[in-house]
Protein backbone atom coordinates (compact mmCIF):
# COMPACT_ATOMS: atom_id res chain seq x y z
CA UNK A 1 0.00 0.00 0.00
CA UNK A 2 3.04 2.54 -0.45
CA UNK A 3 2.09 5.61 -2.14
CA UNK A 4 3.21 9.04 -2.22
CA UNK A 5 4.53 10.39 1.15
CA UNK A 6 3.63 12.87 3.78
CA UNK A 7 0.60 11.18 5.13
CA UNK A 8 0.02 10.15 8.60
CA UNK A 9 -3.47 9.00 10.76
CA UNK A 10 -3.55 9.40 14.32
CA UNK A 11 -6.56 9.01 17.24
CA UNK A 12 -6.89 10.09 20.60
CA UNK A 13 -9.93 8.09 22.78
CA UNK A 14 -11.36 9.81 26.00
CA UNK A 15 -13.56 7.83 28.43
CA UNK A 16 -16.40 10.73 28.91
CA UNK A 17 -17.78 8.77 31.64
CA UNK A 18 -14.61 8.76 33.99
CA UNK A 19 -13.21 12.17 32.40
CA UNK A 20 -10.06 9.92 31.56
CA UNK A 21 -8.06 8.67 28.64
CA UNK A 22 -9.15 5.32 27.53
CA UNK A 23 -5.83 3.56 28.20
CA UNK A 24 -5.74 -0.47 27.00
CA UNK A 25 -8.14 -0.22 24.39
CA UNK A 26 -7.76 -2.49 21.38
CA UNK A 27 -8.52 -0.32 17.96
CA UNK A 28 -8.07 -1.35 14.40
CA UNK A 29 -7.44 -0.11 11.27
CA UNK A 30 -8.82 -1.42 7.72
CA UNK A 31 -8.51 -0.10 4.43
CA UNK A 32 -11.62 -0.90 2.40
CA UNK A 33 -11.68 -1.41 -1.01
CA UNK A 34 -14.05 -0.28 -3.72
CA UNK A 35 -15.74 -3.63 -3.93
CA UNK A 36 -16.34 -2.39 0.19
CA UNK A 37 -14.21 -5.85 1.37
CA UNK A 38 -11.72 -4.74 4.50
CA UNK A 39 -8.19 -5.28 4.75
CA UNK A 40 -6.99 -5.38 8.16
CA UNK A 41 -3.48 -3.00 8.08
CA UNK A 42 -2.83 -2.38 11.79
CA UNK A 43 -4.04 -3.70 15.23
CA UNK A 44 -2.72 -1.50 18.03
CA UNK A 45 -3.40 -0.23 22.07
CA UNK A 46 -3.71 2.78 23.63
CA UNK A 47 -1.53 3.53 25.87
CA UNK A 48 -2.00 5.56 29.14
CA UNK A 49 -2.86 9.20 28.15
CA UNK A 50 -5.99 7.38 25.33
CA UNK A 51 -3.53 7.45 22.57
CA UNK A 52 -1.35 4.88 20.22
CA UNK A 53 2.51 4.94 20.54
CA UNK A 54 3.34 6.45 17.28
CA UNK A 55 0.73 6.98 14.07
CA UNK A 56 -1.63 4.32 13.14
CA UNK A 57 -0.85 4.65 9.76
CA UNK A 58 2.71 6.47 8.44
CA UNK A 59 3.72 8.72 6.08
CA UNK A 60 5.46 5.00 4.27
CA UNK A 61 2.44 3.32 4.32
CA UNK A 62 -0.23 6.28 3.66
CA UNK A 63 -2.68 5.68 1.08
CA UNK A 64 -5.67 8.30 -0.01
CA UNK A 65 -8.67 5.91 -0.17
CA UNK A 66 -11.56 4.73 2.67
CA UNK A 67 -10.82 3.62 6.12
CA UNK A 68 -12.87 2.22 9.14
CA UNK A 69 -11.40 2.55 12.29
CA UNK A 70 -12.64 -0.47 14.76
CA UNK A 71 -12.74 0.87 18.50
CA UNK A 72 -13.57 -2.51 20.82
CA UNK A 73 -15.23 0.11 23.77
CA UNK A 74 -17.22 -2.87 24.95
CA UNK A 75 -14.17 -4.95 25.76
CA UNK A 76 -12.62 -1.77 27.40
CA UNK A 77 -15.71 -1.04 29.50
CA UNK A 78 -16.14 -4.86 30.38
CA UNK A 79 -12.33 -4.08 32.12
CA UNK A 80 -13.82 -1.58 34.34
CA UNK A 81 -16.22 -3.68 36.06
CA UNK A 82 -19.16 -1.48 35.02
CA UNK A 83 -22.43 -2.85 35.59
CA UNK A 84 -23.83 -2.65 31.75
CA UNK A 85 -26.67 -4.30 30.68
CA UNK A 86 -26.20 -7.59 28.22
CA UNK A 87 -25.93 -7.22 25.31
CA UNK A 88 -24.07 -3.76 26.05
CA UNK A 89 -25.58 -0.63 24.02
CA UNK A 90 -22.19 -0.02 22.69
CA UNK A 91 -19.63 -3.18 22.02
CA UNK A 92 -17.24 -1.72 18.24
CA UNK A 93 -17.23 1.75 17.54
CA UNK A 94 -16.82 1.70 14.38
CA UNK A 95 -15.93 4.68 12.42
CA UNK A 96 -16.02 4.63 8.31
CA UNK A 97 -13.67 7.69 6.73
CA UNK A 98 -12.11 8.87 3.50
CA UNK A 99 -8.29 10.17 3.31
CA UNK A 100 -8.46 12.32 0.07
CA UNK A 101 -4.84 14.37 0.66
CA UNK A 102 -1.29 13.23 1.51
CA UNK A 103 -1.48 15.16 5.06
CA UNK A 104 -2.02 14.27 9.10
CA UNK A 105 -5.42 12.99 9.67
CA UNK A 106 -6.42 12.84 13.56
CA UNK A 107 -9.94 10.98 14.17
CA UNK A 108 -10.39 11.27 18.02
CA UNK A 109 -13.00 9.27 19.93
CA UNK A 110 -14.97 10.67 22.78
CA UNK A 111 -17.17 7.90 24.25
CA UNK A 112 -19.17 6.35 27.35
CA UNK A 113 -21.35 3.25 27.56
CA UNK A 114 -24.28 4.73 25.55
CA UNK A 115 -22.70 7.04 22.91
CA UNK A 116 -19.65 8.77 21.45
CA UNK A 117 -18.91 11.75 19.36
CA UNK A 118 -15.86 11.98 17.28
CA UNK A 119 -14.86 14.51 14.53
CA UNK A 120 -11.42 15.43 12.03
CA UNK A 121 -9.16 16.88 14.72
CA UNK A 122 -5.67 18.32 14.10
Amino acid sequence: MAGESGGTLTTHVLDTATGQPARGLRIKLYWVGSSGARDQIADLTTNSDGRCDGPILGADDFQIGLYELVFEAGAYFDGLDLDLPDPKFLDEVVIRFGMSEHTHYHVPLLMSPFGYSTYRGS
